[in-house]
């Protein structure tokens, strides 16, 4: 445990010095009580009460005073803490290989299900934008907290062909950051030759911050195959991470393929988990594969809760002014009850 105010804790060398002055007070009771004639006339004066029950109230007052002088040194811990992430943005695969079948219905139907499972577990007051992505990529939603608006633009996806995961990430950044300058199509058409994403035409400067530590929004990729056109995905990956949003990456359907037809032509789609994996790492996110319809039911249940809650390091003064006076109360009720008197 942490303290924002350390020195406090030398305060605590007090509590020696209230229990000597208890282990005297003791003491000199008993010297007056040798000062009556009578010892009998004492013990009927003490009555019959336990020798622990006067200790008991005396103890309860001295863990108050060790919990308010705990308390004055500020400490931290770490807890569970409900989520203050304001934006969920949803970037869902929409090529045409999502009309495969080996995760039942199919992937898309599948996908659609578990996004709007999600969405009903999800608190209210975190909002939810949505990003489809195939060969390019499209705001489906812009965030809202509407979770009619939300399930509407999920039952609108229609399946194209190409794969540009990097555009996904990128667009969903962009919703998230709207003066950022982030332009996707200065990225994917305009940039020369050699020039990194965040030194874009457009982009404005920025400090970059440690992955991870950006705690107002999030990014949940959802995808069953490989990159094939767009935006290199590890580059769209580094973009998010210098902005510290963290991306939950989620494969769908089987690790070694499945050959499907689309309009007329086939193709064999392969998860690409080595880059899923490295996208999540990159970000300090995590990666889920689902192979089965409950496989991403689960998924989607886990980021739930896992968004909805998050550990984090806060003051506890107020729990431990709490303690002390539950302490005390207790403490001067035994007495009150036992004695008829407060100390």
């Amino acid at each position: 445990m942490n303290f924002l105010w350390p020195h406090m804790l030398a305060l605590l060398l007090l509590l020696p010095l209230l229990v000597l002055f208890y282990l005297w007070l003791l003491r000199r009771r008993r010297k007056l009580v040798v000062r009556y004639a009578s010892l009998g006339l004492v013990r009927q004066a003490m009555g019959s009460q336990s020798h622990w029950r006067r200790h008991l109230p005396p103890a309860l007052f001295l863990l108050a005073i060790s919990a308010l002088l705990l308390a004055a040194a500020r400490p931290l811990a770490v807890v569970m803490l409900p989520t203050q992430q304001e934006t969920i943005m949803l970037a869902m695969d929409v090529s045409g290989s999502m009309r495969a079948a080996d995760v039942l219905p199919n992937r898309l139907e599948a996908s659609q299900n578990a996004a709007k499972a999600f969405l009903a577990e999800l608190p209210r007051h975190v909002k939810v934008g949505i990003v489809a992505f195939a060969g390019s990529a499209q705001v489906a939603q812009i965030p809202t907290h509407n979770r009619e608006d939300l399930l509407s633009a999920i039952e609108r996806f229609q399946l194209q062909r190409g794969t540009a995961i990097g555009n996904g990430i990128v667009l969903s950044l962009a919703t998230l950051f709207p003066d950022a300058g982030i332009d996707i199509g200065n990225m994917t058409y305009g940039r020369a030759s050699g020039v990194s994403l965040d030194q874009s035409t457009g982009i404005k400067e920025f400090q970059p911050v440690a992955p991870g530590s950006y705690g107002s929004a999030a990014i949940i990729l959802l995808t069953d195959g490989q990159r094939t056109t767009g935006i290199d995905s590890m580059e769209a990956a580094k973009l998010a991470a210098d902005r510290g949003v963290r991306i939950y990456t989620v494969g769908v359907g089987t690790v070694n393929g499945e050959t499907i037809g689309f309009e007329g032509w086939s193709m064999h789609v392969r998860l690409d988990e080595e880059t899923l994996k490295a996208i999540a790492l990159r970000t300090q996110g995590e990666y889920f594969h689902a192979a089965t319809a409950e496989d991403l039911k689960k998924v989607y249940e886990t980021l739930s809760s896992r968004l909805s809650v998050e550990k984090k390091e806060t003051e506890v003064s107020a729990l431990l002014a709490l303690l002390a006076a539950v302490f005390m109360l207790a403490g001067a009720g035994l007495s009150m009850f036992w004695y008829h008197r407060v100390a």
